[in-house]
């Protein structure tokens, strides 16, 4: 059964048990094998099974949970239909798009009208469905529901809207309610300013805090109990209470039902901002891509959106210009900035033949770029896409908060019917008025909002401010697991050295000299794809040496390259492959073991069933190994390398950075084998590597890491993956998932803490009920601004 995953968003979530509505629906389909519901981002991540499950059912799921997906409508001017069948052709392609809900072409008014998920697909893509169909698209203005508006800020502009109107009704409630309890009213009968305050009071507890009271019937109506039930009790019961007062001789607390409400509402508004604030990340990246390009056609330079631009469409990038997409340099030298993709300042030199990123910046010299990717394969769209992926993720830790959320509400409610009823009976004078407030402030006061953000706001920060230092989380749980990490395991090759080899030593024996050495080295490793390899054929080639004509080419996995020059055996690898083929080198040990022991690879040569001679081979350390080395030891973690080098070169190695223990001369293969070994002792295990043989350890550690630009698979593998190539990159991934884990127990804490305090004070009637919804909002925006205090953390060496 083949599953994909998509990311869409959902409407009307406003705490954590809404999310958790919505999880459990879309967990409990057939076809969908995974869900996860973030309440921060607004977004719903599926793993499902496309032939099980069509985007209608999808909307028709969600909706079923009491919210609704996000989508938007476009209507499309089309030309070139002659008949209804060229309608249904187009339909037929478009319908084939994912996130496409409904769509319905016209053939009398030669319009189309599409509902579609604005996070899966957009026009560009219904454009093209149009004209792989044949036709193309009028050349008339495309009007388009809500699609290009930001969905945050219009949230936030209409959560303002209504706190400026709820305070503005509210607020002579107030005055009027505080003047009655000390004997000041309006010259008119009682009722009648009763009637005043209701009056005032309605609007902002029925017609503002509709949302509110929409979610609440939602909730109850699938079996569940949110925070907006609570808000929606306590204010019912406070206005029903007010209403009484035209019938009973009680006090009118009509402003109680609107300051009850009001006070919800700014906290909406709060939350609305400050969640804006912590996912700019998401905005910032989005703000980083080109928004036009010069490329070159038929001698001539055209200046195009960067959506049109196609692989293979050459791009000219001056001095001070973004680079439209990523591509390759084929003319021109320059410096680019690519701190948006690595965290790091200083620019890096590029020119032909080196990979660029798209959104980096040119800073000196003119380049001429051949587009490799565009669209959603590019690196910032995968970026864009595995922040947003995170973001949607869970942390372990949150299961907890989620269980607790989901009994939580149904908790107060009885402890606010407790509080009633204990107060009836011990209440002595004013006894229903004192019931009434301690029982709606129990309601108020304990909202689990704060409960419900402490874990994804803190995640968004965190997930951001690492997307903006290279620093890549792909996975929530792997936050949580790297503070239990005990050891971390490198691959030599690319990860603590530069994986760029060059030969140090060259030894000839009997009757060859260095050259021919060489020569009959470089000729078999042309064909070779290894590091050392490539050193060889290098230094050959800088030398002038004419390569060999060879055949039967065969590279032996761990040992070297077996192939033949003019029908005879040619040999060129480890002692193993030359034990193995019956190769005297009896002579050479002592200089091999010598080289081992500079930490040089000295690989062996044989000619026609005869030692030729030694090629040393040294791969050099990077710049920060050893800190980086030393940094992972200052948190608690035993360092281990893992390379397929003999004992004494890695031992050379590994002294020369400082590593704990090597586990040396393992096949490419058997690397997950030895961190399941590790396992087995004990050890959690963080596994960082970068080459396609590193996937299946990566896979197999509890966290793996991928370092540098990596293969797709090697990365595809990974919990993290990091920009740069870079051990003190590794060093920021495990700060920055420490800092953010911390952040989420302290949120956790003082949310735990503020419910535990705060509902026994209310109980016990020394909490006046506006009171109590002012400090349940101040709560949640405390929690969200400890998140956001993520980005001030160093993670640096």
């Amino acid at each position: 059964m083949s599953t994909k995953k998509i990311t869409f968003s959902v409407m009307g979530m406003t705490c954590a048990s809404c999310s958790q509505a919505v999880e459990n629906t879309l967990a409990d389909t057939d076809g969908i094998s995974e869900a996860s519901v973030n309440i921060n981002t607004e977004k719903a991540t599926i793993s499902y099974n496309p032939e099980s499950i069509g985007f209608d059912d999808l909307e028709e799921i969600v909706e079923k949970s009491g919210y609704k997906i996000k989508k938007s409508k476009i209507e499309l001017p089309i030309a070139g239909m002659s008949c209804s069948s060229c309608a249904q052709a187009i339909e037929k392609n478009i319908a084939k798009l994912d996130g496409i809900l409904k769509v319905n072409i016209n053939f009398a008014t030669e319009k189309g009208m599409v509902e579609y998920m604005p996070d899966l697909v957009g026009k560009k893509e219904m454009i093209k469905a149009i004209e792989d169909a044949g036709y193309q698209l009028k050349q008339e203005e495309v009007s388009e529901e809500s699609g290009e508006i930001d969905q945050e800020e219009r949230e936030y502009t209409d959560a303002r809207k209504k706190v400026m109107a709820a305070f503005a009704l509210t607020i002579p409630v107030f005055i009027l309610m505080f003047g009655n309890l000390f004997g000041y009213s309006l010259p008119v009968a009682g009722w009648v300013q009763g009637l005043i305050e209701a009056t005032l009071a309605f609007p902002v507890v029925f017609i503002l805090g509709y949302e509110t009271h929409k979610g609440a019937f939602n909730s109850l109506r699938h079996g569940s109990a949110n925070m907006d039930v609570l808000i929606t009790l306590g204010t019912f019961a406070a206005f029903g209470y007010g209403v009484s007062a035209f019938f009973f001789d009680v006090d009118r607390f009509f402003g109680l039902a609107a300051g009850i409400m009001a006070f919800h509402l700014i906290g909406r508004f709060l939350e609305a901002k400050a969640k804006g604030r912590a996912s700019q990340a998401i905005k910032k990246l989005l703000e980083l891509g080109a928004d036009t390009a010069r490329i070159e056609v038929d001698g001539d330079e055209i200046e195009v959106p960067v959506e049109d631009v196609e692989i293979d469409d050459i791009m000219i990038v001056k001095p001070g210009e973004k680079i439209p997409t990523d591509g390759t340099v084929i003319s021109g030298r320059s410096a680019i900035d690519e701190s948006m993709a690595t965290g790091e300042s200083m620019p890096v030199e590029k020119s032909e033949g080196d990979e660029v990123i798209g959104g980096t910046i040119n800073k000196q010299g003119a380049l001429k770029v051949k587009a490799t990717k565009v669209g959603q394969d590019t690196f910032l769209s995968q970026v864009i896409k595995m922040v947003e992926e995170a973001q949607g993720t869970k942390v372990p830790i949150q299961a907890f908060a989620d269980k607790v959320t989901s009994y939580f509400v149904p908790t107060v409610i009885g402890l606010s019917i407790l509080t009633f009823i204990l107060w009836m009976i011990f209440g002595g004078a004013d006894i229903v008025t004192n019931a009434i407030f301690a029982s709606i402030a129990v309601l108020v006061i304990a909202c689990p909002c704060a409960l419900g953000l402490a874990t994804p706001t803190a995640l968004m920060v965190g997930t951001g401010k690492g997307a903006e230092n290279g620093v890549l989380i792909r996975d929530g749980e792997a936050v949580q697991t790297m503070k239990d990490i005990t050891a971390i395991v490198l691959d030599k090759t690319g990860t603590i050295t530069k994986g760029e080899p060059e030969v140090t030593d060259i030894v000839a024996v009997g009757d060859y000299n260095e050259n021919e050495v060489l020569q009959l080295a470089a000729s078999a490793e042309k064909s070779s794809e290894h590091p050392l390899g490539d050193a060889i054929f290098k230094r050959a080639e800088e030398k002038g040496l004419e390569f060999k004509e060879i055949s039967d080419f065969e590279a032996v996995v761990g040992r070297g390259i077996k192939a033949s020059i003019n029908g005879k055996d040619i040999l060129v690898g480890n002692q193993r492959l030359m034990e193995e083929e019956n190769i005297d080198i009896e002579d050479l040990k002592e200089k091999v073991i010598g080289f081992e022991e500079e930490a040089k690879t000295a690989m062996l040569v044989a000619y026609d069933g005869r030692a030729a001679g030694i090629i040393a081979v040294a791969d050099t350390l990077k710049d920060d190994s050893v800190a980086a080395i030393a940094e992972f030891k200052k948190m608690g973690l035993t360092t281990i390398m893992i390379t397929g080098d003999n004992a004494r070169t890695a031992k050379a190695i590994a002294d020369e950075v400082g590593i704990d223990r090597v586990i040396s001369e393992v096949m490419p293969d058997d690397k997950s084998s030895e961190v399941k070994k590790l396992q087995s002792q004990g050890e959690i295990v963080a596994m960082v590597g970068d080459g396609i043989n590193d996937a299946p350890a990566l896979k197999q550690a509890n966290v793996g890491i991928a370092i540098g630009t990596g293969t797709d698979i090697a990365i595809e593998s990974s919990d993290l993956t990091l920009v740069r190539g870079e051990l003190s990159a590794v060093v920021s991934g495990f700060k920055l998932s420490r800092y953010t884990f911390s952040t989420i127990k302290q949120n956790l804490f003082w949310a735990f803490i503020y419910n535990t305090v705060a509902i026994p004070v209310a109980a016990l009637g020394f909490l006046n009920p506006i009171i109590a919804a002012g400090a349940m909002t101040i709560s949640s925006i405390s929690v969200i601004l400890n998140s956001t205090r993520l980005k001030g953390k160093d993670i640096s060496i």
